[in-house]
């Protein structure tokens, strides 16, 4: 690896890491690893003195819970998989708050389904809730629900579930721990002339087919959804590594140049990112108007208050994307409200304490979150 990836990693403010479940429980014993995970927690620590915020996507509870049900090896029902992730859970959860506790690291867990970041409320909420989590020092360790999920709303894998959750909070970097230290030409445990390759700008039909298949999301294990992962992320704006976790302290060894990885590097950064496809992509399905001082705020980078809104129009649910107009009808901004249209429209001109009072529960204070705004 080169000084310069040792920058990127250094340099990172919110790292996602996503841990495979060879990694984290042990394949005899069905007892979680946990010199490794000591390790790896002692890394998370040091990313955290450097200023990084960091988040786990943690795969492991359906390898506990099988273990502790004495279920026996092979395939599993949907059911019984889902029985062992109830179990399981517990356990992880508990040996991700154990590890990091030594170090004062307070751990939250968050469960998720594909439909948590593709219905936009849900995905709005599960934002707030992570971006929150990082703003009081917490780490949140995420795994997919497997308790409920089905076939249907089922991300898959956590190389998928870490690229999205790295797309919600707008992470800089994530990192996908493997069995292999990066992307090859081909397959090197079969072509022994296969070429490492140590950095992708884009991902290009030459770069899939080294993955041995094309990529779709209906793709399922191996370098194929490592790309996923990385169109996803790239898209985001954010940079990704595939690195080998197998040894100990696998985040200390990139840091102090130990070890090499493949990076793949977007054209853009996460806030750029998020606001083109707020801006470019997402269809408006209403839109608020504001007054003079909103819009004078908007441009100064603020975030939209209920105060400053004289008018809401249209039908829309929260987390939908909408416009915001000035009284001339001319288009300031797009972004995603936190309200849906009728809850808009019984707190627009309204101070945002009084939102508790109006709506009888207590929402956001803002309409739409500078987060969410994208200039037009």
């Amino acid at each position: 690896m080169t000084a310069r990836g040792d920058r990127r990693l250094a340099g990172a403010k919110r790292v996602v890491l996503k841990i495979g479940s060879a990694l984290i429980v042990d394949e005899q014993s069905g007892a979680p690893r946990q010199q490794w995970l000591d390790a790896l927690a002692d890394d998370i620590a040091r990313l955290r003195k450097g200023g990084a915020q960091v988040v786990v996507v943690s795969s492991g509870a359906i390898r506990l819970g099988r273990a502790r049900l004495g279920l026996a090896r092979g395939p599993l029902r949907l059911e019984q998989q889902q029985a062992a992730a109830a179990i399981g859970q517990i356990g992880l959860a508990h040996a991700w708050q154990e590890t990091l506790a030594r170090h004062g690291i307070v751990v939250a867990q968050l469960l998720l389904t594909l439909e948590d970041s593709d219905q936009r409320e849900r995905y709005l909420n599960a934002r707030q809730t992570m971006t929150t989590l990082l703003a009081e020092g917490a780490v949140p360790v995420i795994n997919e629900n497997d308790t409920v999920a089905t076939a249907e709303i089922r991300f898959g894998d956590n190389d998928r579930l870490a690229a999205r959750v790295a797309e919600m909070v707008s992470a800089d970097t994530l990192v996908l721990f493997s069995d292999i230290d990066g992307l090859y030409s081909a397959d090197p445990r079969r072509d022994p002339g296969a070429m490492f390759i140590p950095e992708v700008r884009r991902i290009t039909p030459e770069i899939e087919a080294m993955a041995g298949s094309a990529l779709s999301e209906l793709s399922n294990g191996g370098m194929v959804t490592k790309l996923i992962a990385a169109r996803i992320a790239m898209a985001a704006g954010c940079r990704m590594a595939i690195v080998d976790g197998a040894r100990l302290n696998p985040l200390a060894a990139l840091l102090d140049g130990q070890a090499r990885c493949t990076w793949f590097l977007p054209a853009a950064k996460p806030d750029a990112a998020r606001k083109r496809w707020i801006g470019g992509t997402l269809k408006p399905g209403g839109a608020l108007v504001v007054d003079d001082g909103a819009a004078r705020a908007l441009i100064a980078g603020k975030s939209l208050l209920p105060a400053g809104v004289v008018a809401v129009e249209g039908t829309f649910e929260a987390g939908a994307a909408v416009l915001v107009r000035d009284r001339k009808g001319r288009t300031l901004a797009r972004g995603l409200v936190s309200y849906g249209a009728e809850d808009a429209r019984r707190i627009a001109g309204r101070k945002s304490t009084d939102i508790e009072a109006v709506l009888g529960w207590r929402g956001r204070e803002e309409l739409i979150h500078r987060d969410d705004l994208a200039m037009a």
